[in-house]
């Protein structure tokens, strides 16, 4: 396919290509995505994480598969705080769901992509259980928990490129078997690995505000509202909620990001992992944005961030050179490693003034906040310096600038280097943000 979004996609998804590459991920399948009408493209995708060499868990429940068998016999489950009783019976038909499913997941990431190695797919006892025992006079019978898990195991076979499949049922030291809730898995294998991100589906795309609009980025106390939120609506069991459990806990031990995508839109998976604002939500404790001053390894990010506006006479042409000279003048946004926004403060002592310069945002955050963020982080740096007026030429972004504070001023107004180096063919406007609060 001859297309320009395929390149851009292509040539934007490349940092993030470098990023993953040797991180561990833990990705949940729950019963609700195995059976999806997508999940053969999900797991075609996962196949493709692999191959890009990043290191995968996978960790899969089968709470429909067992329902839907458990109904078949006529056997009603019970319930204690939101976990199964799990009596002989039940166990076993367990057993046959969860078993079919790691038949079925082996074989679906067995099927060989052109070009590629088979992959390699280990499931073994890397989990032991040990009972819950008895709560409030409940006997959970054979429903578990988890005793110890084999984690320098796990770390071997990752690193000998095997993906490891890792299911809800699990032995215990006695050769009992036990029946245990997939996130808590998740959530204890991430948080032991040190894994860099944990990835759960659901039946959106990501959490949802009260206006139905995906929220791309959580904190965990947020996350923790709309976990509560989820309860008590009596929708313990959903995808969304153990998800959010999941996410809280392993984001509090340390591990990075946490993404909930959609199960049933393709592609989601790689949308998410490989561009820059992703399609579903991500919880973190720090924003997927850094606000900096910048250093000589961000050279070529600025270059490609500021070259199209120089093409169109809307910035004045930077040399490589310049920039390094003077690149600790740069305040940047980095979003994952890609610049999406910078500006130049230029400082005139003798005047005690200071230039806005070089102001540039990504196309495709030109309609979001970035331009404030930026503004904001020169005007505090200025005052740290104790400059008292900030000043801006520009032939594009007038309005901008008066909205913001900002007042024409006249060539006179200038500081008397930048003044004489006034380029009268440019014609372009000033205007002066006096910085001192009283004016």
């Amino acid at each position: 396919m001859r297309s320009t979004e395929l390149v851009q996609w292509f040539r934007q998804s490349t940092p993030y290509v470098n990023m993953h590459r040797g991180k561990t991920f833990v990705i949940m399948l729950d019963g609700n995505t195995i059976a999806s009408s997508n999940f053969i493209n999900i797991i075609n995708d996962i196949s493709l994480l692999h191959s890009l060499g990043i290191k995968l868990i996978i960790v899969y429940g089968a709470r429909v598969q067992i329902n839907s068998l458990l109904a078949q016999n006529n056997i009603t489950s019970v319930y204690h705080k939101n976990i199964r009783v799990t009596d002989p019976r039940t166990l076993e038909l367990v057993k046959q769901a969860v078993g079919q499913l790691s038949y079925d997941i082996t074989a679906r990431l067995s099927v060989r992509l052109p070009h590629s190695p088979v992959l390699n797919v280990v499931s073994s006892n890397f989990i032991l259980a040990q009972p819950i025992g008895v709560d409030d006079g409940v006997d959970y019978m054979l429903s578990g928990k988890i005793r110890r898990i084999e984690i320098d195991n796990i770390k071997h076979h990752l690193d000998n490129n095997a993906i490891v499949l890792l299911g809800p049922i699990a032995p215990s030291v006695t050769g009992e078997t036990f029946n245990l809730p997939f996130e808590e898995i998740a959530t204890q294998v991430a948080i032991k690995l040190k894994a860099e991100k944990l990835i759960g589906f659901s039946s959106t795309q990501g959490i949802l505000d009260p206006q139905g609009i995906s929220i791309p980025d959580l904190l965990p106390q947020d996350a923790a509202k709309y976990l509560n939120q989820y309860i008590q609506q009596g929708e313990y069991h959903c995808s969304q909620a153990r998800f959010l459990q999941a996410a809280i806990e392993v984001c509090k031990a340390g591990v990075k990001r946490s993404h909930l995508l959609s199960y049933e839109e393709d592609g989601s998976l790689l949308q998410e992992l490989f561009t820059r604002d992703g399609v579903g939500t991500q919880l973190s404790v720090d924003n997927s944005e850094d606000i900096r001053i910048a250093t000589v390894q961000d050279i070529p990010g600025l270059i490609e961030l500021i070259h199209p506006l120089e093409q169109q006479g809307i910035l004045v042409k930077r040399s490589r050179e310049q920039l390094e000279m003077d690149i600790a003048n740069y305040t940047i946004i980095d979003r994952d490693g890609v610049i999406i926004a910078c500006a130049a403060l230029n400082q005139y002592p003798e005047e005690n003034m200071a230039e806005m310069a070089c102001v540039a945002v990504h196309p495709d955050y030109r309609s979001s906040s970035r331009g404030d963020i930026l503004l904001e982080a020169i005007q505090k740096r200025a005052r740290q310096l104790g400059i008292e007026k900030l000043f801006v030429l520009t032939t594009r972004t007038v309005h901008w600038f008066q909205e913001r504070g900002f007042r024409l001023a006249n060539v006179e107004d200038l500081p008397k280097e930048k003044r004489d180096h006034y380029n009268y063919q440019r014609r372009s406007k000033i205007l002066i943000q006096p910085l001192n609060e009283e004016e």
